[in-house]
């Protein structure tokens, strides 16, 4: 599917998705609680089913229901089947963990995007703390023999992926022995794993950690039964801030300005760069205005890259946005990705191995391969609302984790033609 975007001058009102990644966590930390939990306004999109369907598979009770879905855990068994993760990281990452206390084989598969992103240092640690694990050579899949969760001291490093961390972090409350978890490196997208941190707590897990979050002890305790609020997504929400600071005014409601969420710094980027920002109970509003390029640090945002990038193009100067090399390891390689479409709009790029400089100009409209990531397709986007004449391919790919984007987008007053 594509889109047609033309030049549009954007105005109103819309709300922020829930959180995919604090509902994910939510299902995840319910079906380790003995008794029924309630998640409140949780996110439903592709991300998100393919959880609940994994969760399922386990033998996990889910009852969705408008604005509020119920989850009876404690009730964890050996799947008849493959346990399909689509192309969510998080779910076949958590997953992966939770399949370590299933008696039995448990098998994982990963659709093509998600089989090219690592796994190997989660399999690595779960095999320190006593589980066969493994993934196939010839295939995506994950298999792991459970039920055999010692716990105990396990090493891994911190600087490849949080979810590696966050995994072992919700299974390590059930392991025999707790765990000890030794980050023999810095942890990337700390944000996440604070998140991750703040779901168990909510749960009734006590998690003892080092300030710099390089040692984390849980000994062995039970999860408990909750109702959970869902907050609105700050990420999802980035990509509505970007489209008024380069086609409009939009106020974006649902969002805790005391949130935990790493990527709520959009909105002190967006003031470094020059945008009108205002904020006002749970909603943030920009206007179109002159931007200036910044140097920005993006290791603990990194799914800011490509809204950035598509700010950057029109902005005064040249950006620089570093930390970026984990972005080549998304549902695309989103460095590649943001630099091939500004280049294709006109913009010049230089790409480093962890840092992308962007001079802003006047980006022209143009064909732009979204390559099947629905952040790419959402960041050009707010650039061709800017432009006009332009076209997005893979416009599908937003449903994985804000299914009415375009829907919100015509609401707003945005020219845009959805084309199977």
């Amino acid at each position: 599917m594509r889109v047609s975007i033309e030049r549009s001058e954007l105005t109103g009102s819309v709300r922020a998705p829930s959180s995919k990644s604090q509902t994910i966590r939510a299902l995840m930390c319910a079906a380790l609680a003995r008794g029924r939990s309630e998640i409140v306004y949780p996110l439903s999109a592709d991300d998100t089913e393919a959880a609940v369907g994994v969760l399922r598979g386990l033998g996990i009770a889910v009852d969705k229901r408008p604005d509020r879905w119920h989850v009876v855990g404690d009730t964890l068994r050996e799947p008849r089947g493959a346990l399909f993760c689509h192309e969510s990281a998080a779910t076949l990452r958590f997953a992966t963990a939770l399949c370590a206390l299933v008696p039995g084989t448990s098998r994982l598969l990963a659709a093509r995007g998600l089989a090219r992103r690592p796994i190997k240092p989660l399999l690595q640690a779960l095999h320190q703390a006593g589980v066969s694990c493994w993934r196939e050579d010839t295939s995506s899949s994950v298999v792991v023999n459970g039920g055999r969760l010692r716990g105990g001291t396990v090493s891994m490093a911190g600087d490849i992926s949080s979810q590696f961390v966050s995994a072992l972090l919700l299974v390590a409350p059930v392991a025999a022995l707790g765990l000890r978890l030794v980050l023999t490196t810095g942890v990337e997208s700390r944000p996440f794993l604070l998140m991750s941190l703040d779901s168990l707590r909510r749960f009734g897990v006590v998690v003892w950690h080092t300030p710099d979050l390089a040692e984390f002890h849980v000994r062995p305790q039970r999860y408990t039964p909750v109702s959970y609020n869902v907050e609105g997504d700050w990420t999802a929400a980035s990509h509505l801030l970007s489209l008024a600071a380069l086609a409009g005014e939009v106020r974006v409601e649902n969002l805790r300005l005391d949130s935990t969420q790493g990527d709520r710094v959009v909105c002190d980027l967006l003031r470094q760069m020059g945008a009108s920002v205002g904020s006002n109970g749970d909603s943030v509003s920009v206007r179109r205005s002159g931007l200036r390029a910044v140097e920005v640090d993006l290791s603990d945002c990194i799914d800011l890259l490509p809204s950035m990038a598509v700010l950057a193009a029109v902005a005064d100067g040249v950006t620089e946005l570093a930390g970026i090399g984990r972005a080549r390891l998304k549902e695309s390689n989103r460095v590649f990705a943001v630099r091939q479409g500004l280049e294709r709009m006109g913009i010049e790029v230089r790409e480093e191995s962890d840092r992308l400089k962007i001079r802003g100009s006047v980006p022209r409209g143009a064909v732009v391969d979204s390559h099947g990531d629905h952040r790419i397709a959402m960041a050009f986007t707010a650039l061709g609302l800017r432009t006009g004449n332009t076209v997005v391919e893979g416009a599908e790919s937003v449903s994985k984790t804000f299914p009415n984007f375009w829907e919100a987008v015509k609401d707003l007053g945005g020219r845009v033609v959805l084309h199977e």
